[in-house]
């Protein structure tokens, strides 16, 4: 809940409780300043760009430039750029009715000049939130100047004024921001010709429209994201453009595996129920343990430095994020068929990520025919992977004893946790496999998750055999020495 608004409706009110006016750069520098020196986070919920990217941009607020973010999809580029309006003052004074948000100290546009020269200090003053000082378009080819910059209102013109008249101008996106943050997503998709628009705004810090002897010094911090693939393929940034940001950052995908993890636990969402109402025990959160989203992670990264994908296209921080939520969807899906009271993942729940995501990869053109195939093998090694770290190590022959007497163990994504471990028996050691795997419930769903992901890693491993049997559509698999 955001607290209430000062209490200054006038200039003179302004005046009297001591504000002062800061162009929005100053603003961020000043806020920017502050958060480095206490400690805070500057840019809450940005994951592994803190020894990367960050020092760059705030390098490039603290001298005040306007930015290029530059890399390659689903690398948090608008992500980042949305924080930035955090750093801005929590409430800006502007005046009342104005369409782009003039400081009363300071009006530019033509209504609120003549307003200041009638009222003096009893211009009427409103107050606005950071949140609401921020802007954002996405860059299509159809984008026109008026929707960035301005055009003739003809209702204006309809209601009695001269063509002529400065105030028949109806602003476009960037004018309406002014005093706050705008973002250009994709910048190199628009056209070439709309990109001249916004020459002035970056050098000048004015518009223009049309024939009118307009001229606005907008007070703006304009932030642009591009994709290093697009100057060649789709567009590119004409080059006065791109010499008037101040700043060009790359970014990139997490470069370690903790970050990717912790990212697929701030964004996936696994509560597929949240609501007003009251939650059954069937609308419980599905749990996907910590072994299930180490390999969704190893997954994601496998397939990002994998030579049959094709590097330019990048593989997205989404591919991961809908991966843990297939995931966590498959464990819901059983509970209610099979009348699980809790739904938690296991390995058998795994495989539907590799058809639920093949669309979200650009595959290079020698591989055509083979995408599934590439994904599969990329999974299994990200499974082996991850219990070759947990369990690697660990003594399994409590499991393994199981199989001794010519024993076959089957599992399945519609095969309950209670039944699976009433087919396996007691398993000695079984709260050891939890520990090492990070569980410290003591649920049937969890025994269920551990014991399967032994098995499957000790079959990737050849110490068992697998036989797997998909016509009946669910995922059958048979375990035997």
């Amino acid at each position: 809940m955001r607290p209430s608004t000062p209490p200054e409706t006038t200039r003179g009110g302004l005046r009297d409780s001591g504000h002062v006016h800061r162009s929005v750069k100053a603003e961020i520098r000043h806020n920017l300043l502050v958060r480095l020196k206490t400690g805070e986070p500057r840019f809450p919920g940005i994951v592994g760009f803190d020894d990367t990217v960050l020092p760059h941009v705030e390098r490039a607020l603290l001298a005040g430039h306007d930015m290029v973010l530059l890399g390659e999809r689903g690398q948090g580029k608008t992500r980042l750029i949305r924080t930035l309006a955090g750093l801005l003052d929590e409430w800006t004074p502007v005046v009342a009715g104005c369409e782009i948000n003039d400081h009363p100290y300071a009006p530019v546009c033509v209504r609120c000049r003549r307003l200041a020269d009638e009222l003096g200090d009893d211009l009427p003053v409103t107050w606005k939130h950071r949140d609401e000082r921020y802007g954002e378009k996405l860059a299509t080819p159809d984008t026109g100047v008026g929707d960035l910059i301005g055009d003739v209102d003809p209702i204006k013109v309809a209601e009695g004024r001269t063509l002529g008249d400065p105030e028949t101008v109806h602003f476009g996106l960037v004018p309406r921001t002014n005093r706050g943050v705008f973002c250009i997503n994709e910048l190199p998709d628009l056209a070439e010709r709309i990109q001249v628009a916004l020459l002035n705004v970056l050098e000048e810090r004015d518009v223009q429209v049309r024939g009118y002897a307009l001229r606005l010094p907008l007070d703006v911090l304009l932030v642009a994201s591009a994709n290093p693939e697009d100057y060649t393929n789709r567009g590119r940034i004409i080059t006065p453009l791109k010499d008037r940001f101040g700043a060009e950052i790359r970014t990139h995908y997490p470069l370690e595996l903790d970050d990717e993890l912790d990212l697929i636990r701030q964004e996936a969402e696994f509560d597929f129920f949240a609501g007003d109402g009251p939650a059954s025990a069937a609308d419980l959160p599905a749990e996907v343990p910590a072994h299930l989203l180490e390999v969704v992670a190893r997954f994601t990264r496998l397939v990002r430095e994998s030579t049959a994908v094709d590097a330019r296209s990048g593989v997205s921080a989404r591919f991961a994020l809908a991966g843990a939520e297939t995931v966590a969807a498959g464990a819901v899906r059983r509970a209610a068929l099979t009348g699980e009271e809790h739904a938690v993942a296991r390995v058998c729940d795994l495989p539907a990520v590799v058809p639920s995501l093949m669309g979200k990869v650009e595959f290079e053109v020698s591989e055509e025919g083979r995408e599934q195939e590439v994904l599969e093998h990329l999974l299994r090694r990200a499974i082996a992977e991850t219990y070759r770290r947990t369990l690697g190590g660990a003594d399994l022959s409590g499991l393994l004893d199981k199989f001794d007497a010519g024993q076959s163990v089957e599992s399945g994504e519609l095969v309950p946790a209670t039944e699976l471990l009433r087919r396996i028996g007691p398993v000695p050691g079984l709260a050891k496999i939890m520990e090492r795997l990070g569980m410290t419930g003591e649920s049937p769903g969890q025994a269920a998750a551990a014991l399967e992901f032994a098995l499957e890693g000790l079959f990737l491993t050849r110490r068992l055999s697998k036989d797997t049997a998909t016509r009946r559509g669910d995922g059958t698999a048979t375990y035997r020495t």
